[in-house]
């Protein structure tokens, strides 16, 4: 396993420092505020902490309140709301200065047999082998990148992410609002199938806002554009592994009033359905 994965498991562990409260520290990626996918696998991690193992996570919703500090640590606070015969309902407060920065509601189910049907994988799609790396397109472009986070965009990364057809963030065309990516962790992960849960939601925050901007040509890192995570919902069907490559589809029907919504479907490279997502972002075009 990579230093840079080993990292990122002990930054979504959490300390246990009271009954049903946890501690985190925060990952500054460089881009001023926090990751909003930190706060979603550490409040996800935190949730599953109170909850039997025999119940995994099935949904989660989550409002993003306020920026967050990647310099300061946070407090996460779960609140018991039920305990059923079928479903486990946990509410998360993430904490800053005493202020919440993100609110989210989780539920957990006791496994059962059941109905079964899903949508298929797109067909067509590149195999991750045959396509580089978002690293790799990055280091193509490295002296466009601006000096106070090169060294950040460059360095190794605990997932690996592939785009199907990449778009340069520097000189952005108008595309179609759909993107399919392959990502995985980086290395080998424990068989905790808790932990691949928490590593999925935190990397299902990473491309999926930008969708709703390829129809308009622009990119998040344009001094003029303010982007930003409103809400995040992400629902947990079947069985998987993190460290194995995973394809994420989204698409973007709609954009208005500054923001622009979001859809996602995570599929095995076998093209089963493990888990879909949605997310409200706001992607506001300012006066130059």
């Amino acid at each position: 396993m990579s230093r840079v994965l080993d990292e990122l498991l002990e930054l979504l562990k959490l300390e246990a420092i009271e009954e049903n409260i946890f501690r985190g520290q925060s990952q500054d990626l460089g881009f001023g505020n926090l990751f909003g996918g930190q706060v979603l696998g550490q409040s996800l991690s935190a949730a599953s902490q109170t909850v039997d193992t025999e119940r995994p996570v099935h949904s989660l919703h989550a409002y993003f309140l306020r920026p967050g500090d990647p310099k300061r640590g946070i407090v996460y606070q779960v609140d018991n709301l039920r305990d059923g015969g079928s479903f486990s309902t946990r509410r998360i407060t993430a904490i800053q200065r005493g202020k919440p920065i993100l609110s989210m509601e989780a539920s957990f189910q006791r496994i059962e047999q059941g109905f079964e049907h899903s949508d298929a994988m797109p067909e067509g799609i590149p195999r991750p082998d045959d396509l580089p790396s978002d690293s790799d397109l990055a280091h193509k472009v490295a002296d466009k990148i601006p000096q106070h986070i090169r060294n950040n965009v460059l360095s190794e990364k605990p997932i690996e992410i592939r785009p199907v057809l990449p778009l340069n963030p520097f000189a952005p065309e108008k595309m179609a609002p759909v993107q399919h990516v392959w990502f995985k962790a980086s290395g080998t992960l424990p068989n905790d199938p808790m932990v691949h849960r928490y590593m999925l939601a935190y990397a299902s925050d990473f491309k999926l806002c930008t969708t709703a901007m390829r129809p308009h040509g622009v990119s998040f890192i344009q001094p003029n554009m303010q982007v930003a995570s409103l809400d995040h919902a992400m629902w947990f069907h079947r069985p998987f592994r993190f460290d194995d490559w995973l394809l994420y589809t989204m698409e973007s029907p709609t954009a208005v009033g500054g923001r622009g919504l979001n859809r996602g479907r995570i599929y095995t490279r076998d093209g089963v359905l493990v888990a879909s997502t949605t997310q409200e972002a706001l992607i506001r075009q300012r006066e130059k």
